[in-house]
């Protein structure tokens, strides 16, 4: 049985774009997403209710107490056993849901880390890689993660973005800033793209938006090692729709449960 996941960063709340949101997670009919930038949805009931009939999932929204909400939709016939939110520690929030599959129990972690202080966010990412990593449970850990992946030289891409923007992404020594996957790494987490994508993995920009951002990966999928041995592949997804719909390009990867 395949297992479909999905993140995506869908700026401020969606707007008018929602439609175009929702659109392409219908057609895509991921079992899991994790979103980011629910700006609003806390406060006004009806864009959560819209957002699960349109979607036809289950929602579990975390309210952020600095920033943004971030959410995890799962569609039935699986289940969300157990559900829990974190709203300190971290500028925007933490969503949690112990998801029902075929081979037990998947704990989904939707985050969004700091975006403009490269020491918060791997500090927020050690926190987070443990308190969720470790031992044999399928555990992911999905969202925007603000930051750089180890692998990948970014020095010329950090060269074109304005000065502005170039720290949120630099080290105490100027150097690209890759604690906060690197934290990630260390405690076992493995990116799905990283291990069976295919494609351009970039997620930023689109064609609505990102500019400030430089052509980079800032969205993951992250998976304990009895996860990760279960994906098949990941890829961004990128047409007309996602282009337009975001500031990010959203990220799906199929497991084999």
């Amino acid at each position: 049985m395949t297992l479909r996941l999905m993140t995506w960063n869908i700026k401020n709340g969606g707007g008018d774009r929602l439609p175009d949101i929702t659109g392409v997670i219908h057609r895509e009919q991921p079992d899991v997403v994790c979103l980011q930038e629910l700006q609003h949805f806390h406060r006004y009931g009806r864009r959560l209710h819209r957002l699960a009939q349109e979607a036809g999932m289950t929602v579990h929204l975390a309210p952020a107490g600095f920033a943004q909400p971030v959410a995890v939709l799962v569609r039935p016939p699986r289940r969300i056993l157990r559900r829990s939110a974190i709203r300190w520690r971290l500028h925007h929030a933490v969503a949690i849901a112990v998801v029902e599959t075929t081979a037990g129990p998947l704990t989904v972690v939707s985050a969004h880390l700091n975006p403009f202080s490269p020491y918060r966010r791997y500090r927020e990412a050690r926190w987070l890689s443990a308190r969720y990593g470790g031992g044999r449970r399928m555990t992911l850990i999905a969202g925007d993660m603000n930051g750089l992946d180890p692998d990948t030289d970014h020095t010329a891409t950090l060269d074109r973005v304005p000065s502005l923007y170039r720290q949120r992404h630099l080290g105490p020594d100027g150097a690209p800033d890759t604690r906060a996957l690197g934290a990630f790494r260390a405690a076992g987490f493995t990116d799905l793209w990283a291990a069976v994508g295919s494609g351009d993995g970039r997620t930023v920009p689109t064609g609505f938006a990102g500019r400030e951002f430089g052509a980079m990966r800032l969205d993951y999928l992250l998976a304990t090692p009895s996860l990760a041995a279960r994906a098949e592949r990941a890829w961004v997804l990128r047409d007309e729709t996602t282009s337009r719909a975001s500031d990010h390009y959203p990220l799906r990867a199929d497991l084999t449960l």
